[in-house]
């Protein structure tokens, strides 16, 4: 079912540090006109640390959207052109002070379509090795370790309620229960 939006007017309202907002006119395929705001994001990373002991290793954060502190995979905003592959293998070393010999890609997905253009890429990093990097100065994070077999109890508790991660999951199962 082919449906024609176009895009008449764009309009840069807001500039910022991590994604800009614009506001978009558009024709819909009724021919009506209408606005959005839509926020222009470069992409992020999402990584799933699981070490060779079945540990899933995750972080804890303030999250000002949540105004709390949360339970989450590392994740990573992606630089402007860099690979998502180079920005995991980054942000799993700053966030969690490792390094993986092994990275699987498990897919991609746009976090909130309705109003971004975010999308998440998600790898499985295995066979993990100490090799820290500098965390950003704005993060404040705790690493956390959680067994494996006990994520679908976390999940299903409500503990675990970001939901990068829990896409991350979704996309992970065919290989969580293979050996590395």
């Amino acid at each position: 079912m082919a449906q024609n939006y176009e895009i008449l007017k764009r309009e840069t309202v807001y500039t910022g540090r991590v994604f800009d907002v614009e506001k978009l006119t558009m024709r819909l395929p009724d021919q009506r006109e209408t606005q959005y705001d839509l926020v222009q994001h470069e992409g992020a990373v999402t990584i799933l640390p699981l070490d060779k002991d079945g540990t899933v290793w995750f972080v804890e954060q303030y999250r000002i959207g949540a105004q709390a502190i949360l339970l989450e995979l590392p994740a990573g905003v992606l630089k402007p052109g860099e690979d998502p592959e180079e920005c995991a293998l980054r942000e799993l070393r700053e966030e969690t002070g490792k390094s993986a010999q092994s990275l699987v890609k498990l897919g991609r997905f746009f976090m909130a379509p309705g109003y971004t253009t975010e999308e998440m890429h998600v790898y499985l990093a295995r066979d993990l090795y100490e090799n820290p990097l500098q965390q950003d100065d704005d993060e404040f994070l705790q690493l956390v370790g959680i067994p494996l077999d006990n994520i679908r109890q976390l999940i299903s508790d409500g503990r675990l309620m970001d939901g990068k991660s829990l896409a991350a999951f979704v996309l992970a199962q065919p290989y969580l229960n293979k050996p590395s």
